[in-house]
C-alpha cells in the first residue's frame, strides 16, 4: 500500500556534505522541524541538481510533498518529491537570527547524547536530536581509509541526470574524517564520546581552505571548528545511521554567541 503524499512545511536546520547515490547521482542528508514542532528527515535531496528557485538555505522554510518512507524505518524519515520543493520564507534576518532560531529549536533540546540514546533504546525513537555538550575536548582530523571514490561510486556520480542540468564539477570526496571528542552534560555519564561530523559547512571549508592555504589548511580549519566552537555556545544536531541504527553522528553545528549573565556580580 502506497503512503499518502502530504504537504509539509519545514524549517531546514541541517544539510550534510553530499554522498554518491545510485538513483539520484548524489544526495545530501537534510533535516529540520515541521509545522508541528517535530523533527523530520527529508530524502532524497539532490541539492546541487535543484533549480535555483528551489535551492534553500539553512533556516529557511520550505514546503514540499512528502510521504512516509518505506525503505527507511526511522520514524522521522520522509521521502520528498524534489520537484515539489518551494521556498516560502527568506532566511531569518541577521539582526535577530540566533534569537529567532533558538525559539524554534530549543523546545526540542535534550540534556545530552546519553539521554537521546536512552530514549532511542526504549522506543526506537528519536533518531534525530539536539543538545549542548558539556565540554568539547578536541577535534580529530584523520585521513579516510579510502581517500578516493570507489569505482561503483564514480559510476553513480557519472550518470546523466534525469532532471536539471549536468554539473560543471564532479562531487569531490573529502579525504578526511572530522570527529568531535566531548563530554555530556549529564551527571550519570562517565563516558568520553567521539562522533564524526558530516556538516556541509565543514566539507565546504576544507575544499576552500586547501586551495587557499595549501598544506596549512588544517591550522585555519582548527581555528574555526575547534577554537571558535569552544568559544561559542556550541550545540550539536545529531542523527542515527540508517544501516547502523545504534550509531550516532553529528550532522550539523549550532553556534550562537555565549550568553552573558547580566546578574552575575562583577569582580572589579
Amino acid at each position: 500500500m502506497l503512503e499518502r503524499q502530504l504537504k509539509k512545511k519545514v524549517l531546514i536546520t541541517v544539510r550534510t556534505y553530499p554522498t554518491p547515490s545510485r538513483q539520484q547521482i548524489e544526495v545530501s542528508c537534510t533535516a529540520g522541524i515541521d509545522e508541528n514542532n517535530n523533527w523530520i528527515r527529508l530524502y532524497p535531496i539532490p541539492y546541487r541538481f535543484l533549480a535555483n528557485d528551489k535551492r534553500f538555505s539553512k533556516y529557511q522554510y520550505i514546503e514540499a510533498l512528502v510521504q512516509k518512507a518505506t525503505s527507511d524505518t526511522r520514524p522521522e524519515s520522509y521521502k520528498v518529491n524534489p520537484e515539489s520543493i518551494k521556498i516560502v520564507s527568506p532566511p531569518i534576518p541577521i539582526a535577530n537570527q540566533w534569537k529567532a532560531r533558538k525559539e524554534i529549536i530549543y523546545p526540542l533540546k535534550v540534556r545530552s547524547l546519553c539521554e537521546l540514546q536512552a530514549l532511542r533504546d526504549a522506543n526506537q525513537y528519536p533518531t534525530l536530536g539536539f543538545f549542548k555538550p558539556k565540554e568539547i575536548i578536541r577535534l580529530e582530523i584523520k585521513p579516510e581509509k579510502e581517500p578516493e571514490w570507489t569505482e561503483k561510486q564514480l559510476t553513480n556520480l557519472r550518470q546523466y541526470p534525469l532532471f536539471g542540468n549536468a554539473l560543471k564539477s564532479e562531487l569531490e570526496k573529502i579525504p578526511f574524517v572530522f570527529t568531535y571528542v566531548f563530554r555530556c552534560d549529564d551527571l550519570n555519564c562517565h563516558t568520553i564520546h567521539k562522533l564524526s561530523c558530516t556538516d556541509w559547512e565543514m566539507g565546504t571549508s576544507y575544499r576552500k581552505w586547501i586551495n587557499v592555504y595549501g598544506n596549512n589548511w588544517e591550522t585555519k580549519f582548527r581555528q574555526k571548528y575547534f577554537d571558535f566552537m569552544k568559544a561559542r555556545d556550541t550545540h550539536f544536531f545529531v542523527g542515527t545511521i540508517q544501516q547502523h541504527p545504534g550509531d550516532w553522528i553529528i550532522i550539523g553545528l549550532f553556534y550562537p554567541p555565549q550568553v552573558v549573565d547580566i546578574n552575575q556580580p562583577k569582580l572589579f
